[in-house]
């Protein structure tokens, strides 16, 4: 059977934006976290990419099933933001290394992704931006539950 796609909505928007925003807001958060030396390049884009796509996907798929069920959506899409940033991250970082030649083979790259990712997990404890990512992912669920019951 095959599945059914369903229409854009108003909650599936206001999650994405709202998520995307979040995610630009914890990339510049993130930044003076990280060492000097690090070179941010494309950092609060791809982030806030992968907030509207979380938002659209994880949050606004989910909206208007109630207000408790809003705040373990956004944590819910937060924490899959915060996976897939890792996951892009690292996997970013395992191609410039490869290309300087830094592994020996495909697999090793691939242990390389997720010794990267926890590499960056590392630097990323800190309270105050734990915090920012949950009470936003929270207004984030809120903002989608809001839309859905308001313009649907």
């Amino acid at each position: 059977m095959p599945k059914i796609r369903t229409l854009p909505t108003a909650a599936r928007l206001v999650a994405a934006i709202a998520l995307g925003v979040l995610g630009w807001i914890g990339s510049d958060m993130v930044r003076p976290l990280m060492p000097p030396q690090t070179a941010f390049g494309w950092f609060n884009y791809v982030n806030s990419a992968l907030g509207v796509l979380c938002g659209w996907f994880v949050i606004g798929s989910r909206a208007g099933r109630g207000y408790g069920e809003a705040l373990a959506n956004g944590l819910t899409g937060v924490l899959a933001l915060i996976i897939w940033g890792f996951f892009v991250q690292s996997f970013n970082l395992m191609l410039k290394q490869s290309l300087e030649k830094k592994y020996d083979g495909p697999v090793e790259a691939l242990v390389g992704v997720f010794r990267n990712a926890l590499d960056y997990a590392q630097f990323l404890i800190d309270p105050a931006l734990i915090a920012a990512l949950l009470l936003g992912g929270m207004v984030c669920g809120l903002l989608a539950e809001f839309a859905a019951r308001r313009w649907t």
